[in-house]
Order: C-alpha cells, then sequence, then structure tokens
C-alpha cells in the first residue's frame, strides 16, 4: 500500500491550513526567480496534503513520511544511504556516513569504516555516535516508527567500537548482505551523542543510552523537543547537524526553508545554498501556483499532459517521477465462493492475458504509468529483475485468454457469460471446489475519486467481457477498499471481496532491496488475500536470508509467472515540473529527493 509511513507506500498524510499557500506566493519564487546575478534558492512543491511535522532522526509510528526523512537525512546524513538518485536504486556513497564496510567470511559481522563527517561545533563524528542510534532503538523499539520486532536492532548480538572511525556489529544469524545494507543499516544514523545523549533540557551529558530505564528518559526526551516544531530553528539541540544542510526556518504550517552548512565536512556539498518546501492542501492550488510561476520544481496531475504546452510555455519541463514501487489487485483467496476460482493459476493467466497494460499506460494514463508484470519494480535498471518479469509472461492476448477457459471445460452461457461446464477430473475439468454451471462472474473494490482508475476499471471490464467474463465494478473510497481487504484476516465484517484496487498511486513502495515478506509472505498483513505458496514462501525468505546473489531473481521469475495477484499498470510518483535552468538530476525512484545535488544552469 502507499503511506508515507511505508517509504511513501499509501495515501498521502492530511494536513495544512490554506495560509501557507500565501506564504508560497511570496517566497517560493524570490531569488530563483531572479534576473541576472547568482541564483541562490529553490522551491520545492510537497504532496497535497503533507508537512515536514518531525525532526528527530528516530521517527515515532506517525512520522514517517518521506519527506520528513529526506530532510532529516540532510541534516544528519544515514550510515548507509540507499536510493536511484545515479540511474539505478543502490548505495549512494556521497550521501553517506559510512565510508566503506567488509563482512566476515561467515557472514555473521560486518565491519563499518565511518567517512570524515564533523558536526557543525566542530566534534568529529564516531562510531559512539552510532552506537547511541542502536541503543535508543533497542531499547525503545516499540515507541519508534519503522522498528520491527527481530530486525535490526533486535537482531544485533554485539555492537564493538573499535575505533572513533571504525565499528563491528554481529547478527544472529546469517542474513543476504543487501538486505543487511540496503533495508537495515540504511535505518541508522550516528546522533550527536555528546549533545543528545541527556534527559532533560538542563541535564548533563553521559552515557544513559546503554541502560534500559536512562535510554527510555533520552528518548521521551528528544521526543518531546521534536514535538516542538516551531523551535526547530532554534532549538541548540538541532542546530547539532553533520550534514549539508541546516534549519533557517520551519513553520507550524510545514513551511521548511534550509540553509546551506557551511561547516559541513562531507563529499556532497550543496550547489544552491537556500531550499524552500512549500505544503499545498490541494492539486489545483499548487498548479495555479505553477501556472503563476512561483514554483521552481512542482507537479502536476497526469490528465494535464494532455495538455503540456501551457506549462512548457511557461518554462518548465515536464518529467515524470517514476517510483520503486508495483502496483497489483490482490486476489481473495480466502472468499468461500469465489477463493476456489481464484485458486486455479490458469484462471489467474487467463484474467491477466486480458489486461492491456501497455495500452492502459499510454492512453488512460497519458503516459503517466508503465507496465508491471512482477514483484520487482520495473522503473529503473536493476539486478533484481528477472527477464521473464522484464519480457511479460503474460501479455494481453484475448484469444489465450479464451483458450485457457475453454481448455479447462468453460463455455458461454445463454447470456454469453462463461459457465463452467465440465467439472470432472478428467484434464479440461474446471478445478477442485468449481461446480459445473458456476458462472464466470468477478467483482473488483476499486477506489473512487481518480478518473484514471475509472477509465482503467473500464478498460478492464470491456477486454474481460470479449471473453465471457462479467466484471461488476465496485467504486468506494479508499480506505473503506483498505478496510475491506483486511477483513478476512481481522475477522471484522463478510470475508466477501474478490479483487480489490488500491494503486491510483501506487499500491506497495519498496526499501531499496526489493524484498516481499511485508507483501507476498504467507502470515503477513498486506497479503490481504492470504495467498500461500510453499515454493514461493522459500524464495521470500531466502531473500532475507541467502547469500545467492541470483535469489532475487529467481523470486522475480516465480512470482511473476505464479501471479498471487493481478499485475496492473504502475503509476508515476508524480508528474514533475522542473523550471528551465534547473538541474535536478534523476529523480530518485525511492520518492526521495538530495537538494544539495540540484544546481541552476542558467
Amino acid at each position: 500500500m502507499r503511506t508515507h509511513a511505508l517509504r511513501r507506500a499509501a495515501t498521502p498524510l492530511a494536513l495544512l491550513a490554506t495560509a501557507a499557500l500565501l506564504v508560497t506566493g511570496c517566497s517560493a519564487g524570490t531569488d530563483s526567480a531572479q534576473s541576472g546575478g547568482e541564483k541562490d534558492t529553490v522551491s520545492y512543491a510537497l504532496p497535497v496534503g503533507t508537512g515536514p511535522n518531525w525532526i528527530l532522526p528516530i521517527a515515532s509510528p506517525d512520522t514517517m513520511a518521506t519527506h520528513n526523512s529526506a530532510i532529516k537525512a540532510t541534516l544528519w546524513p544515514r550510515l548507509f544511504e540507499y536510493n536511484g538518485a545515479n540511474g539505478t536504486m543502490g548505495w549512494d556513497e556521497k550521501a553517506s556516513a559510512a565510508e566503506s564496510y567488509e563482512f566476515s567470511d561467515d557472514h555473521l559481522t560486518v565491519t563499518v569504516k565511518l567517512r570524515d563527517l564533523d558536526w557543525s561545533d566542530g566534534k568529529p563524528v564516531t562510531s559512539r555516535d552510532v552506537e547511541f542510534w542502536v541503543n535508543l532503538v533497542k531499547f525503545n523499539g516499540e515507541k519508534t516508527g519503522g522498528y520491527s520486532a527481530g530486525m535490526i536492532p533486535d537482531n544485533i548480538t554485539s555492537f564493538e567500537i573499535i575505533d572513533d572511525k571504525n565499528f563491528s556489529i554481529t547478527f544472529d544469524k546469517v542474513y543476504n548482505e543487501e538486505f543487511l545494507l540496503a533495508n537495515q543499516l540504511s535505518l541508522v544514523y550516528p546522533m550527536p551523542s555528546h549533545v543528545w545523549n541527556k534527559t532533560s533540557a538542563d541535564g548533563e551529558v553521559g552515557d544513559f543510552d546503554k541502560e534500559a530505564g536512562t535510554a527510555a528518559e533520552v528518548l521521551d526526551y528528544l521526543f518531546s523537543e521534536a514535538k516542538d516544531m516551531k523551535t526547530y530553528a532554534t532549538n541548540e539541540l538541532w542546530k547539532t547537524v553533520s550534514g549539508p544542510y541546516e534549519v533557517k526556518s520551519w513553520s507550524d504550517s510545514g513551511v521548511v526553508e534550509l540553509t546551506e552548512n557551511t561547516k559541513y565536512t562531507g563529499p556532497d556539498k550543496p550547489s544552491i545554498p537556500n531550499v524552500v518546501f512549500q505544503p499545498f492542501t490541494s492539486a489545483d492550488a499548487e498548479m495555479n501556483v505553477v501556472r503563476s510561476g512561483e514554483i521552481d520544481y512542482g507537479y502536476i496531475t497526469s490528465a494535464q499532459l494532455t495538455n503540456e504546452k501551457q506549462f512548457t510555455d511557461n518554462g518548465y519541463s515536464v518529467e515524470p517521477w517514476e517510483g520503486w514501487s508495483i502496483t497489483y489487485m490482490p486476489y481473495n483467496f480466502a472468499n468461500p465462493e469465489m477463493g476456489p476460482v481464484y485458486d486455479q493459476l490458469y484462471i489467474r493467466q487467463a484474467l491477466q492475458h486480458a489486461v492491456d497494460q501497455e495500452t492502459i499506460s499510454e492512453v488512460v494514463w497519458h503516459g503517466a504509468a508503465k507496465p508491471d508484470y512482477g514483484p520487482v519494480p520495473q522503473a529503473s535498471d536493476t539486478d533484481y529483475l528477472s527477464d521473464t518479469q522484464k519480457n511479460n509472461p503474460y501479455p494481453f492476448d484475448l484469444d489465450a485468454a479464451a483458450k485457457l477457459f475453454a481448455d479447462h471445460g468453460w463455455t458461454a452461457g445463454s447470456d454469453g457469460t462463461l459457465e463452467c461446464s465440465d467439472a470432472g477430473t478428467g484434464a479440461t475439468q474446471c478445478g477442485e471446489g468449481i461446480d459445473a454451471g458456476k458462472k464466470m462472474e468477478i467483482v473488483v473494490s476499486t477506489q473512487n475519486g481518480s478518473q484514471e482508475t475509472d477509465n482503467m476499471m473500464s478498460e478492464i471490464q470491456s477486454s474481460l467481457g470479449k471473453i465471457g467474463v462479467k466484471m461488476t465494478i465496485d467504486a468506494k473510497p479508499l480506505d473503506s477498499v483498505l478496510t475491506e481487504a483486511q477483513s478476512c484476516k481481522t475477522g471484522e465484517g463478510e470475508c466477501t471481496w474478490e479483487l480489490a484496487f488500491f494503486g491510483t498511486a501506487g499500491s506497495w513502495y519498496f526499501s531499496a532491496y526489493p524484498t516481499g515478506e511485508r507483501v507476498f509472505a504467507k502470515d503477513t498483513k498486506w497479503n490481504a488475500g492470504q495467498y500461500d505458496n510453499p515454493e514461493a514462501e522459500k524464495l521470500i525468505t531466502a531473500m532475507t536470508a541467502s547469500t545467492d546473489p541470483s535469489i532475487a531473481k529467481q523470486y522475480s521469475e516465480f512470482l511473476a509467472k505464479d501471479l498471487p495477484v493481478m499485475w496492473m499498470p504502475n503509476p508515476v510518483y508524480q508528474v514533475s515540473v522542473i523550471r528551465d535552468g534547473l538541474d535536478v538530476g534523476t529523480q530518485d525512484p525511492g520518492a526521495s529527493f538530495l537538494p544539495q545535488r540540484w544546481s541552476w544552469t542558467k
């Protein structure tokens, strides 16, 4: 699901007042729109309904929005920064606090060397600052956002400081190295222990993180300070940074201004010294600011792509921002009536053959979506993607779909809808649990409010109708679709839904290493349809534990072919509009941003 809490993974968080838009009009285009001289400011439009509201590197469960994480990383670089800013998802060395790493021969221990970063007060960033984060989260896991029981730091059995710049971490078992680096150690931030390791504003700094009781007091104190956004620019705690920027101003309404940290000692120095982040209450409000030329880096809806000239003529380039995500509709294998139907692979294959992803992407989404054929994101080049998924094992082919039904005993009834006419045990049987006379009638619960989604569902409905599958569209608010999709697992409500679509903005955003344990594993919450295949389970487990570098491609191939869900076109994260002369490089598929890499070229 796409939430900011899941690496930009469900609907955006709602927030902010119209007053923020008034600030946008005055500050967004000021210095950056000036003629002549060096431009020293850039303005960036935040997604609708969101506003940065948390500064502490350790998030609370309700403050995990991607823009919070991205802004924090410019102040306190992560130990390992993973993103797609270089064109492929991978380790971004320049943006990381770690300079190098080495795994032991038994794959249980990783030794990390920190780069020569200093805090803005002149003190060096040390191994102790990494241990500080580890200890605070270890003793306060349930309070923190992103914590998963049994994962980091629970799976650390030993943290050994070798010297100020080198330390080793030993884990409880062997893990896939990509998983450890990209999905586990990327959560760690070195934090200034010499300033923050205290239990109150007037308390002394000590080693309070090393005991459970006092570590809880330290985090409670830091959390209490982090709740006061209006002091973010003045609180001495937040002035001690190690990244390329520091906070210049931060309003309660979510308008944030960063300015260059002139004491930054790392290699990722900013080209533009000032960055303004502007929140908006609606897409229309944001697009009006774009039309008036008062934002440097904004966005438009995909519907505007039919008339993008209005923006290019106004001095913007239009650049879709592809996401590190997948989009799909889960089948409800637990549905008492239709579960046996969806349990038949040939039926899932036939239905997939009836989804014309290429045409839907180009015509319905106006190019703001791309075909998605499996469990690994296809937005950028990646070593995780199998050739099978990449080349689409079930291309749009209504004849192939019709043949699959016919070969398994389905014939058209008097109304043209397919019926199971052969429920026997021969080669043409409909399948176990499917009675003779069963009609091929399916119901799709889909989120409303998007013209693209409505049109996409109508297109699929039309294609299925041509092969005798009657599809009913049940449109409702997104929250209702999500609640319904969980009904079979929670026991709340009837388990009657069949297919569910909640992917207008992408169904699931991944960490850099796209594992499936939170989406397709047997017992995970978001395996809403209760897909259960022992071979898939082995591959999902191996994705986190195996040292075999080919395991990701095996996983990609198997789930692309086994169809745990109906694969759907994957919408872009947003359609960006970027002022002419502003170079932002590659837009990160992980939905983060690195303003230190942006530059004015004219």
